[in-house]
């Protein structure tokens, strides 16, 4: 059965994730982290791609990014082509590195700037956000958040705008929460994150005590 062709179209904007071959790793150690960074702001500059959020966790990433150029096929075989080489040849590798095609859904909901849409978008951007603290990595208490270096919360939203890059939507992710893209700001971002995970936490804490009999 022949695949369905992707959706492309000017200022499309896509949630993409993909997972390592078998869910193997996509990354062995930090510096390999750094490859898939760069690689992303490579690919993200080449396409004139505007990225709302990113994460990456050992065997898959998502990212959320809209496209001013209907590319998002040309620019996503270019970003995992570059990464799985550049990845293959540090570690004497061969073959593929992720797993199948690379799922892309368009956030698409009522028309762009509608109310239903903002709130779509900012679910998927908390989604992307939420895996470090889902995954167990941070609790929202002792550690937060930003304490997970591999995404786009500690790496640029929390930074002021002439130390992240200038791919990355940190004036408009700010604006969608209806916060500004000032340093009190930009810590209101951080610690709402911080207190969902914290209550989150609390709320599975309660449910596993309260099941002990």
């Amino acid at each position: 059965m022949p695949r369905a062709p992707r959706i492309e179209f000017e200022n499309a904007i896509y949630h993409v994730m993909a997972r390592g071959n078998r869910r193997e790793p996509i990354v062995f150690n930090d510096r390999d982290r750094e490859l898939f960074v760069t690689t992303l702001s490579e690919a993200a500059t080449r396409c004139g791609w505007e990225v709302f959020s990113w994460v990456l966790m050992d065997n898959h990433y998502h990212l959320v990014f809209r496209t001013p150029k209907p590319n998002l096929v040309e620019g996503m075989q270019w970003f995992q082509n570059a990464y799985t080489r550049r990845l293959n040849s540090r570690h004497r590798l061969w073959g593929h590195l992720f797993g199948g095609r690379y799922r892309s859904i368009l956030v698409e909901n009522s028309g762009q700037g509608s109310r239903v849409w903002r709130d779509y978008l900012r679910t998927v951007i908390d989604y992307v956000h939420l895996n470090p603290a889902r995954a167990g990595l941070v609790n929202g208490k002792e550690t937060s958040v930003i304490d997970y270096p591999w995404s786009s919360l500690a790496q640029g939203h929390r930074h002021s705008p002439t130390k992240r890059p200038g791919w990355l939507m940190t004036g408009e992710v700010l604006d969608l929460f209806e916060e500004r893209d000032t340093a009190a700001g930009r810590r209101k971002l951080i610690a709402r994150y911080d207190q969902w995970v914290a209550a989150e936490n609390g709320d599975r804490e309660d449910h596993e005590v309260g099941g002990v009999s």
